[in-house]
This record gives C-alpha cells, sequence and structure tokens, in this order.
C-alpha cells in the first residue's frame, strides 16, 4: 500500500460510552452573537476546533474580548457592535464562519477584509453577497465572489429573500445582517433548514417570528435591534456523533453510546435515514438544554439494507452524506442520495471525493451531476475489501469517513490528509481508540 496518513485496520468490536464533541454550527454562532451582543457571553461544551477557533479569533478582531476559561469554556464581551477590524480577518477553512460573519458585518459603517486557507479561497460567496448587496452592502473579490474579499457594510435596508438553494448559511447571513438594517427584513424558505441562528438570536434576547405558511418558511426580524449577552450551552454535534456510530453499525458484535447529542429534527436526517435502512439505533434520556432537544443515542452492529433517500431531506443531514455512503457501502441493495448538489461546493467536491475513495476500495458508486448512488456489498462474495489509500483533498469529513469504511473491511483502508480532521472534530483519533478501532 503506498505510504498514508493514516490508516484504519479491521478488528474486534467497538465497545462504550463516549460524548461528542459540541456542536461546530451551534459554536460558531455562539460566538458570533457574543460578540454582536452587549455585555458578557459564557459558552459550554465549545467545538475547539481549528475553524472555531478561527471564528474566536476574527471576534477579537471586530473588537470583543474573547478568553478560553478552561476546556469548552469560553467567555466573550462584546459592545453591542462590530469594531473595523485593524488587520485582514482570516477564517481558515471554515465556510460557516466566514460567510456568517460576512452577514453580522455587513450591517456596520465600516471596510473588513476576509480570506482563507487554499480550499476556502476557492469555494464561492456569491450566494451570500447577491442578498447582501440587495441590502446595500458592496464589496471587492477575485472572480466568482471569491476570497480574499473586502466588503463595505453600513446603511443597509431590510429585504424579503427567497434563497434560491437551501441554506442555512444563507439564510443566517442575511437575518444577521437584518439585526441592523433599516426595516424588516423577510428571508422565505421552500425547504426548512437547520434553525439554530433563529433559536439562538431569540435566546440573546432578539426577537424574530417564523411562520410556516404554504410558500414555504417564513423568517421575519425587525432592524435596529440590540442582543444582551447569554449563558450558552453547547450540545454534542450530530455530525461528528454519526462516525463512531456508523463505526458500530457496520463492525460485527459493537454497541456503542453517543451521550449529549443534538436531536434538533432539523439535523436528524442521517438518524431517519439509518433506521429505515435497519439500523438498531436507540435514542434515550430525551431533554431538552439551552432551547435544543438532546439525547444520548446507542448504535448496536446491525444487517442494513440499501434505500432511497428522499431529496428533500439533504439540508437535515448534508453533512452527514459521506458517513451515510459508508454505511450504504456495507448495506443489501442499492442506496441511492439524490438532491446533494450543495455537495460539490463544500471544502471538496464530496460527491466526487466520495465515490473515489469507495471505488478504491472496491465499492460500487456512481455519481450523477447531484447525486451518488452506492452499491452495497452485503450479498456480495465478500464484504468490502478495503486496501486503497484514499486522497481527501484536505476534507476532514471525507478523512474520517473513509477510516470508517475500514473498520469493517476485509483490508486496511488509509487516507492522505489526515490533519484536517482537527477542523471538525479534534479528538477524533483518541475517541475511536478508546472504543477499540485501531486507527493511527
Amino acid at each position: 500500500m503506498p505510504e498514508a496518513g493514516l490508516t484504519a485496520r479491521p478488528g474486534g468490536p467497538l465497545r462504550g460510552r463516549v460524548r461528542a464533541p459540541g456542536d461546530k454550527s451551534i459554536s460558531h454562532r455562539a460566538m458570533i452573537l457574543g460578540a454582536l451582543a452587549q455585555g458578557e457571553t459564557t459558552i459550554e461544551g465549545l467545538l475547539e476546533g481549528d475553524d472555531v477557533i478561527r471564528t474566536a479569533q476574527a471576534m477579537g478582531e471586530f473588537g470583543a474580548t474573547v478568553t478560553q476559561e478552561g476546556e469548552g469554556r469560553w467567555r466573550v464581551a462584546g459592545h453591542g457592535r462590530y469594531l473595523a477590524p485593524q488587520t485582514v480577518v482570516d477564517c481558515g477553512n471554515s465556510g460557516t464562519g466566514v460567510r456568517l460573519i460576512m452577514g453580522a458585518a455587513a450591517g456596520f459603517d465600516m471596510v473588513a477584509t476576509f480570506t482563507g486557507d487554499p480550499s476556502l479561497r476557492t469555494r464561492p460567496m456569491m450566494r451570500i453577497l447577491r442578498p447582501l448587496g440587495e441590502m446595500g452592502a458592496s464589496w471587492l473579490c477575485r472572480e466568482g465572489g471569491r476570497l480574499p474579499l473586502a466588503l463595505q457594510g453600513g446603511a443597509l435596508s431590510g429585504i424579503s429573500y427567497r434563497p434560491p438553494e437551501p441554506s442555512a448559511q444563507v439564510k443566517s447571513a442575511v437575518l444577521l445582517a437584518g439585526l441592523n438594517a433599516e426595516g424588516v427584513t423577510e428571508v422565505i424558505e421552500a425547504e426548512a433548514t437547520r434553525d439554530h441562528t433563529e433559536r439562538m438570536l431569540s435566546a440573546f434576547g432578539g426577537e424574530i417570528d417564523v411562520e410556516d405558511r404554504n410558500d414555504g418558511r417564513h423568517i421575519r426580524l425587525a432592524g435596529g435591534q440590540r442582543l444582551v449577552g447569554a449563558h450558552v450551552r453547547v450540545p454534542g454535534d450530530p455530525s461528528s456523533a454519526a462516525f463512531p456510530l456508523v463505526a458500530a453499525l457496520i463492525t460485527p458484535g459493537s454497541a456503542v453510546t453517543v451521550e449529549g447529542v443534538l436531536l434538533n429534527p432539523l439535523r436528524a436526517g442521517l438518524f431517519v435515514t439509518l433506521q429505515e435502512m435497519g439500523a438498531d439505533l436507540t435514542i434515550e434520556n430525551e431533554r431538552e438544554e439551552g432551547g435544543e432537544r438532546i439525547g444520548d443515542v446507542t448504535a448496536r452492529h446491525s444487517q442494513l439494507k440499501g434505500v432511497v433517500v428522499p431529496p428533500e431531506r439533504a439540508p437535515s443531514m448534508i453533512d452527514e452524506y459521506p458517513i451515510l455512503a459508508v454505511a450504504a457501502a456495507y448495506a443489501e441493495g442499492p442506496t441511492v442520495m439524490r438532491g446533494i448538489g450543495e455537495l460539490r461546493v463544500k471544502e471538496s467536491d464530496r460527491i466526487a471525493m466520495m465515490a473515489a475513495g469507495l471505488v478504491a476500495n472496491g465499492v460500487g458508486a456512481e455519481e450523477e451531476p447531484e447525486g451518488l448512488i452506492v452499491a452495497g456489498t452485503a450479498r456480495a462474495n465478500h464484504r468490502v475489501a478495503g486496501g486503497g489509500l484514499v486522497r481527501t483533498h484536505g476534507d476532514h469529513r471525507i478523512a474520517m469517513s473513509c477510516l470508517v469504511l475500514g473498520l469493517g473491511a476485509e483490508h486496511a483502508v488509509a487516507v492522505d490528509e489526515p490533519g484536517m480532521i482537527a477542523t471538525s472534530f479534534p479528538g477524533f483519533g483518541a475517541l475511536m481508540a478508546g472504543l477499540g478501532a485501531e486507527i493511527g
């Protein structure tokens, strides 16, 4: 096998109880709103991955005082507004971070310049810039709306905006800009996307109205609102919990529980899909913390079957399709995933990267322009063959998914660039090793 950065080897069953790292989406928003608010915000359970740390540093550039007080415990002292940064704001690899920060910054009369790592500088920003431009912001950037980008904010007017594709990032950017716009800002979603921004705005004292109508979900807020500091307890990230849970489903004899997982229905699409595939997946100790539903999720080794995933479910599990493709590789019959064109403009082209990773390890996979079909191996004369080296192009979710693929395969699976795992799941290796996985 060619030299690789990290290798997962088939071994014994996985067993134990673990806690997923803090939810990345909520961690970003806690930092951004804490810096926008007047007074102190305290955060527990913050995800301390590279992406969120970049957002924390950016909030310091915009004038907030951001202090780490212990593992996962942070304090943000805001001034009720963003101040003009004195240097370029580097958001690293984080598309969520840069898009939400640009939305928040657009409400203030200043120029802020944004950049990121080589991957982030290739990702499209026009989906954010178009509505911000309609509100009155302007910018100077590379062709196609790509970073580096200088944004001029201030003197915004509220708009009514229908995003052309489901995107919580676009919705959130528009709403955050609307906080400091004149008049009412409205976002109309044909398909509801994750609603952490709406929930957190309310927790910070914002007034926001959400109404489901025949033509979609209408989210409205009035400009001129001022937020106040709050306490945020970040639940476990379902996107991160998915890796040990799917590993248990495909590894004989396994039983793994992940505690404190976010169960927001707009984020739970993977769990619904796995249960439809026949997964022995149970949820216990359901409770509410910080306005979000959480619970303890247990997965036991299961005989899975292929399914057709409804395209309208995509917004509730868009980050989980790579690890779903791993579960599909071990299922009986094909699994069809459509309506996922968004995956082509993530940290990598995740449809192409996941298909290539599966094929390199003996699993049939067929790309479509906005879809992926995975041929399950459960009824073949061998299970997933493995033995391949996966080129991840620096994508953390591709790396973790393909490492999970190797845990139940006949031969080891290797990935070439595991360093980017730290962007979302810095303790991935240690957590999996604690359950009995052979990854190293």
